[in-house]
């Protein structure tokens, strides 16, 4: 109804069935009437006819509902917390260790599991698992292996005051920049009218779960006074351009800018086309400046935004030099960030104290995904895939002649195109001739970024209008070609890319609902590194649909966190280890905003009582290890009570050892609570000390002894010593 009255055309809506309805209207007029309707009906006899939504908004498809994912940095970790025997660890307190698995021990009469570190100079430390948060996987700052440290020593005390030192300074200069954004005043921007309805309308499929959320989060940001900085993570293909696109209309159809930053020229044509798609028939004037067009062409196009007269500008880096100048710019939007070089980052860092930002990444890079997750920067994720998406078959084998032969001719034959990546511009022409060779059935191009801009462009648009069946490319069709009948990719000497890289440029294929294939080129495995090997392993693990935010992690887990924050922080992440680094930097962000920082405590609890998970119950190490992690992590009353249902439901009856576990780590989340510190059994006394941070006063403590006719004591040390005969009433007090 709204969207009709904007075009004068006032109607209402009717009830009733049909010849009711056209009883009431003798006279000529529109109505709305709702029902089932496959397509729009002329019926000149009665007058009448009846017109789709069909036909007025477009086909509309539906998507299937995923899982949604969690988004807290502990989620995001997850796949570090897998400690396998030999791996690097870093404890809190004595720096980094070398993990050599759990060992069952019985030490001061009590019986249970203990993780065993290794640490400089053979020594060893025996850790309760009821400490095992204490413990984190090491993560460095470049992959190298890092030194032991020494139990006792200073040097790990000094590391993690420099670390800190760093930190602050680091953060606090991020800060400063996100407070200027804070207290800017922006543009309010509203989506609450009939024209953008009609947009939404438009699109073509019904929004993901996940999108819908994605939209209305960045439509929230951009009614507020104070300009936007979101990111919106999801893999290629999942509807990031659809969001952006609306963020675009929202922003343009009240008078402001819109600048789209992308990393190739390619990417920008692609882009313009599916803006100008969208926007048809709305009063916004879309233009591009890349090295497809010819000077004269994008000078206009610069003028054009100086004057006011283009609305949303496509474009590379050529938007960020200084020659570009803006009317009113209102919204910058970045196609994955991190494909942009240092100088034009620091000029998006300019931008971004002044508009609202928008970035759009399959991969965050580590840097943006830290950032995110520590609360700096706002942070949506798209997994739901679109309809019929299927996961991509990954393959790592030997470049072999059949095997590409055959791949290709089974693509050829279901009338699919095939990407062939091949990163060298000096011998890809003969890698094109062999394949011609191999295959003769096909029609084979080649397409790399030395290539003169004209003859890219009407080679990438060949290959879009199926004029030849193999693009024998470089990595320039790494970011946006969307060809939804190429699905099969082959990436030769594929260990020579890094994860993300090989992660986008498999997302070249599998945007259709068929099948695709991906075949990762390597000349051998025993010539592999360890951490190509690594890569590979991952990719190849990782097919499933949604796969893009646990790349990240994965990332940083294989080549380390080094470029997390710059030169300047690599070497402090490489001293703490990322886990430790990035918990530091959550402390600082909250402490210099002047948030309260919660006192994380790790409790003793020392009954005399053995509990532990006797590997009958759970037989892999490494699921009790994860599951010591869970039970050390309670942080909720009734979380025991749900851990309980899980191992119930997963392994059977809970033996009576393993309910006295529960009991135990239920006591420590308590103990978190109060301030407690330890519980230990002296002789026939239970004796609590509390931490200095401790919600229980001493005033109430002397109380508390003084109201007691059992024995209870205060004892020298401050600790509080109750009779174990006596301990139930008090306890439960």
């Amino acid at each position: 109804m709204n969207i009709l009255k904007t075009q004068d055309l006032p109607v209402a809506i009717e009830g009733g069935s049909l010849p009711e309805i056209l009883a009431r209207h003798e006279e000529a007029g529109a109505f709305i009437v709702e029902g089932e309707l496959s397509a729009s009906v002329l019926l000149p006899g009665d007058r009448l006819v009846c017109v789709a939504e069909l036909n007025l908004f477009g086909e509309h498809r539906r998507s299937r509902r995923r899982k949604a994912v969690a988004l807290t940095l502990d989620e995001v970790m997850r796949s570090l917390e897998q400690l396998a025997p030999e791996d690097f660890v870093v404890h809190v307190d004595h720096g980094i260790g070398l993990y050599h698995g759990l060992t069952h021990l019985t030490v001061a009469g009590e019986e249970g599991d203990f993780l065993l570190l290794e640490y400089q100079g053979g020594d060893r430390l025996y850790l309760p698992i009821d400490r095992v948060n204490l413990v984190q996987k090491y993560v460095g700052g470049d992959g190298a292996e890092p030194e032991l440290d020494k139990l006792g020593g200073t040097a790990w005390v000094r590391a993690k005051e420099k670390t800190r030192e760093s930190i602050f300074a680091m953060a606090s200069e991020l800060l400063d920049l996100y407070a200027v954004r804070q207290r800017a005043e922006s543009h309010s921007f509203s989506s609450d009218d009939p024209y953008y309805q009609e947009f939404e309308a438009r699109f073509p499929f019904d929004e993901t779960p996940d999108q819908a959320r994605a939209i209305g989060e960045v439509l929230e940001d951009l009614g507020k006074p104070k300009p936007m900085d979101r990111l919106v993570c999801g893999d290629v293909g999942y509807g990031k351009t659809e969001v952006a696109m609306r963020a675009a209309f929202v922003v343009a159809m009240e008078g402001k800018q819109i600048a789209v930053l992308v990393p190739t020229t390619v990417l920008a044509q692609q882009h313009t086309e599916t803006f100008r798609k969208r926007f048809a028939g709305y009063p916004v004037r879309i233009e591009t400046i890349s090295g497809f067009r010819t000077r004269r062409e994008n000078q206009e196009v610069v003028d054009g935004l100086a004057s006011g007269d283009v609305d949303i500008v496509v474009g590379t880096h050529r938007l960020l030099q200084g020659d570009i100048d803006f009317a009113r710019l209102g919204l910058l939007i970045i196609d994955e960030e991190h494909r942009f070089g240092v100088r034009d980052k620091e000029r998006i860092k300019q931008l971004r104290s002044l508009v609202d930002v928008l970035t759009l990444s399959a991969t965050p890079i580590p840097r943006t995904l830290e950032l995110s997750l520590t609360g700096i920067r706002d942070l949506s994720v798209i997994e739901t895939p679109p309809l019929d998406r299927q996961a991509i078959r990954t393959y790592v084998t030997r470049s072999d002649d059949t095997v590409i032969r055959e791949a290709m001719l089974r693509e050829l034959r279901r009338g699919g195109q095939i990407f062939f990546v091949h990163n060298r511009v000096k011998t890809i022409e003969a890698m094109a001739e062999k394949l011609r060779g191999l295959v003769p059935e096909a029609r084979i191009e080649v397409g790399h970024g030395q290539m003169r801009e004209h003859h890219l462009e009407k080679t990438m648009m060949g290959f879009l209008r199926h004029d030849f069946d193999v693009l024998c490319c470089t990595a320039i069709v790494e970011s946006g070609l969307d060809i939804p009948n190429a699905n099969t990719i082959f990436i030769d000497a594929a260990d020579r890319f890094g994860l993300a890289q090989l992660y986008q440029l498999r997302g070249r294929v599998g945007r259709s609902s068929a099948l695709a294939y991906a075949y990762l080129l390597i000349a051998g495995e025993d010539i592999l590194s360890k951490t190509a090997r690594m890569r590979l392993q991952v990719l190849q693990e990782l097919d499933d649909l949604g796969g893009g935010f646990k790349i990240a992690a994965h990332d940083l887990e294989i080549r380390g966190a080094g470029n997390l924050l710059g030169k300047k922080q690599s070497g402090h992440v490489t001293a703490v280890g990322f886990e430790l680094y990035t918990r530091m930097m959550e402390e600082a962000v909250h402490e210099l905003r002047g948030e309260p920082l919660a006192v994380e405590l790790e409790p003793e609890v020392r009954l005399g009582v053995p509990v532990y998970i006797p590997d009958f119950y759970v037989e892999d190490v490494n699921q009790r290890l994860i599951w010591y992690k869970r039970l050390a992590a309670l942080r909720r009353p009734g979380d025991e009570e749900a851990l309980r249902q899980e191992l119930r439901d997963r392994y059977g009856p809970i033996p009576a050892i393993v309910e006295d576990l529960l009991s135990v780590m239920d006591i420590r989340r308590r103990m978190k609570e109060l301030g407690i510190q330890e519980v230990r059994l002296l002789g026939r006394s239970l004796c609590f000390g509390f931490h200095a941070s401790s919600a229980l006063e001493a005033a109430g403590l002397v109380d508390f002894v003084a109201a007691g006719k059992d024995g209870r004591t205060l004892r020298p040390d401050g600790s509080l010593a109750i009779p174990l005969e006596h301990a139930a009433g008090p306890l439960a007090d």
